[in-house]
């Protein structure tokens, strides 16, 4: 369903389609994808209208920021408990590492054939998939992203009722005392934010994107700075760097396995954002290269994030030690004052609000375009009708739109409140979509488009590189999974 249709690859080489040096200053939205036609000979679904582009590196810098730092950072602190003083702030440099090298093999996948001066343009994973490696690897990479960003929603709902339910407790803890009996469950929380997002999925699109990307950023270094500052601040109060090399002991080897597996699984989730790394790159405007740009923001971002990253979760198990909680800013290590907690969580809120449609949209494109193409007489997928009311713009409602995205909101919303354990179910999600889409795909493309051959160095020293990240990522899915099942059975 998501990957493109088959006469893509005669497209690209002439740039039919999808633009070529003609149309240098135009561009799709920031995130999009291609549906699959049953055959070449079919009509293909209608494309966006092309949108100039403006993009700098501050720009990039700003929707991968956006893309990069989300709720994982929050699991961090968690993180270098399980892993410790050493394998901690190692485990984290390996996945920026590896982030970093991801995205300059992906940038250069924009342009076809070639990644600087190339007379096609990849506008979004999918389409570089489908050029470079072939329909059936688009359709596979299709189905690991729609169920990606489909996990992506359940997580931010999750943390997004989280961090609703920590102002409730904080603000109960500061009124009645820390040793007060301040529970709150998810749920209702739950159903606050999906309400919120069945209004807002209505939205047709995002076109222009620069705006929201600036303020969920703003909201990420906010919410991100104040759990740093608060770790820093508890250090420096208490006068001790809690904390050991081995990190948290457990009664046995197998847990600590299994809470080393979930840990590496959460800082998977934090890290990569290939999934968005081509449609960000379809914003930057050009001369100079696309892929130059976008390598140059690529590391100011990750470094920048990755400063961050170190800083909450060092600061933030040196605070606590072994009694580090699952959520530096939701868990209650820290107490007051009171409206600092309540503004960071409401600024994480307000991020994930947002964060949500960026990263659903991609899904409500796929889906409604493939139902426009199958369907291009139903009144009940094409029509639409202009609905005004009080204090708000005109906009356009569709009856495909208002069902379709109203039942995935509510699927995401019902999976988050069965499954409600926030560290296990962003190692899940982080460990899935870690070594598929930020290592496997990239890898495969940058043998193509080099024309690397078998057995050569660069070809072995890549398998090497690819099967290792593979063992990696199933290790921390296994250990993810375990503590999901046993979180729910428990």
């Amino acid at each position: 369903m998501a990957s493109c249709d088959s006469g893509i690859n005669q497209k690209a080489m002439t740039g039919e389609g999808r633009g070529g040096d003609d149309d240098d200053q135009a561009t799709t939205p920031l995130i999009q994808s291609t549906v699959a036609a049953s055959s070449s000979d079919e009509p293909r679904p209608p494309d966006p209208p092309l949108k100039k582009r403006t993009g700098n590196v501050w720009t990039a810098v700003a929707h991968i920021i956006t893309g990069v730092i989300g709720s994982g950072v929050l699991s961090l602190a968690w993180c270098m408990a399980q892993l410790g003083w050493i394998a901690g702030p190692l485990a984290m440099l390996f996945f920026a590492f590896i982030t970093l090298l991801s995205t300059f093999l992906l940038s250069n996948c924009y342009r076809y054939p070639d990644p600087e001066y190339g007379p096609a343009r990849n506008r979004s994973y999918l389409e570089a998939v489908q050029v470079n490696l072939g329909e059936r690897s688009a359709w596979i990479c299709g189905l690991v992203v729609q169920i990606s960003l489909y996990g992506i929603a359940i997580a931010y709902t999750i943390t997004s009722a989280i961090s609703m339910r920590a102002i409730q407790k904080s603000n109960c803890y500061h009124e009645y005392g820390h040793e007060a009996a301040c529970d709150f469950g998810d749920t209702y929380y739950m159903l606050i934010f999906g309400a919120v997002q069945i209004i807002m999925s209505q939205i047709p699109d995002f076109h222009n994107m620069e705006w929201l990307s600036v303020v969920a950023a703003i909201m990420s270094f906010t919410y991100s700075f104040i759990g740093f500052g608060l770790g820093f601040a508890k250090v420096v109060g208490d006068g001790v760097v809690k904390g050991s090399i081995a990190g948290i002991a457990t009664s046995t080897a197998a847990q600590k396995m299994w809470l080393v597996s979930q840990a590496l699984g959460d800082i998977a989730f934090a890290y990569p954002y290939s999934i968005i790394l081509i449609e960000i790159q379809d914003t930057l405007t050009s001369p100079p290269p696309e892929n130059e740009t976008m390598k140059k923001a690529s590391t100011v971002a990750i470094c920048i994030t990755t400063f961050f990253y170190l800083c909450c979760g060092g600061f933030g198990y040196a605070a606590f030690g072994d009694s580090t909680p699952g959520n530096l800013l939701t868990g209650f290590g820290f107490y007051e004052p009171y409206w600092l907690i309540d503004f960071a969580n409401a600024c994480i809120v307000l991020h994930l609000v947002g964060g949500y449609q960026v990263y659903s949209q991609p899904v409500f494109a796929v889906v409604e375009k493939w139902f426009t193409w199958k369907y291009p007489n139903s009144g009940f997928v094409n029509d639409e009708y202009t609905l005004k009311l009080p204090l708000l713009p005109t906009f356009r409602l569709s009856l495909l739109r208002l069902c379709f995205r109203t039942t995935y909101v509510v699927s995401t919303t019902v999976i988050a409140m069965i499954f409600p354990y926030f560290n296990q179910v962003l190692g899940v999600i982080g460990a899935m979509n870690f070594w598929p889409l930020s290592i496997y795909f990239p890898v495969e493309m940058y043998f193509v488009q080099r024309k690397i051959g078998a057995w050569t160095t660069k070809w072995v020293v890549l398998r090497i590189f690819s099967v290792f990240c593979l063992l990696v990522t199933m290790f921390a899915l296994v250990g993810s999974i375990e503590g999901l099942i046993t979180a729910k059975l428990s």
